[in-house]
């Protein structure tokens, strides 16, 4: 729907809004002691502007690959992200596999391998998505902050970098030059930004990083059907086969481990 605009601008404003918002909520809900805390504390602060720099990237080519008609292969670099997330966890957090799990991990890497394949090799676009997401998923795992607040401080970090480019934009941009259907899109990107967000950093705290990953694969599935359904492009026998092992990996890493004998 905003794929008139340029990327850049969208992105401005899915940071603007989203600060607003989290902001409010932060204040509203009586957490301003928790957000001037993590300010204060210069390693949660580092690494929460690591996570958003993370993030502003994840954002910035998601917005872009999609209005340039490219949102299956935006899918395929979401359907490697779980994978990314389950080598994070082994690298630096030590998190471990039963056999039962690493054969489900090997199923639906079979599946991305296909895919890959079948588009002729790994372009540059499919790579920033597991990378940049997967490394957003470790910061927040590992930085003790609340998810509202964290969001907040990552947003109102991002804030003035996206409100400065906002303002320079000719004739007041998008939100003042376009119509009302528009404005509305761009004051959206907030609540739409962030809602998913808070929740993604409420699980990242309690759930081993393996098991995140792996429910990540419902965000592609949706954005693969979009593509197909609503967008018009192909869904052919390579999409076919990698969804069989996607979802068959999935259901492998969800039935219950065998318990030992005796």
């Amino acid at each position: 729907m905003l794929a008139g605009e340029p990327a850049v601008e969208v992105l401005g404003h899915r940071i603007v809004w989203s600060a607003a918002l989290t902001l409010g909520l932060v204040l509203a809900l009586g957490r301003a002691e928790l957000l001037v805390g993590v300010f204060r504390d210069k390693k949660r602060l580092l690494g929460l502007t690591a996570s958003a720099l993370c993030i502003t990237l994840n954002w910035g080519f998601f917005i872009w690959g999609v209005g340039h008609g490219r949102a299956l292969e935006v899918s395929l670099g979401y359907f490697m992200y779980p994978l990314c997330m389950v080598l994070l966890g082994a690298l630096f957090l030590g998190e471990r596999l039963n056999r039962q799990q690493l054969a489900a991990v090997l199923l639906v890497g079979a599946g991305v391998a296909v895919m890959t394949i079948g588009q002729g090799g790994v372009p540059w676009l499919v790579l920033v998505f597991p990378l940049s997401f997967g490394f957003y998923g470790l910061l927040r795992k590992t930085v003790a902050v609340d998810s509202l607040v964290g969001l907040t401080v990552e947003t109102m970090l991002l804030f003035p970098l996206a409100l400065a480019y906002l303002a320079t934009r000719p004739d007041g941009g998008a939100l003042l030059a376009g119509n009302g259907g528009t404005t509305a899109l761009l004051v959206l990107c907030g609540p739409v930004t962030a809602a998913p967000l808070l929740l993604f950093a409420y699980g990242a705290r309690r759930l081993r990083l393996t098991t995140l990953g792996l429910m990540q694969y419902f965000n592609p599935t949706m954005q693969m059907a979009i593509a197909v359904w609503v967008f018009g492009e192909v869904f052919t026998r390579i999409h076919a086969i990698t969804f069989a092992c996607i979802w068959g990996g999935l259901l492998l890493y969800s039935l219950p481990r065998p318990r030992p004998a005796g």
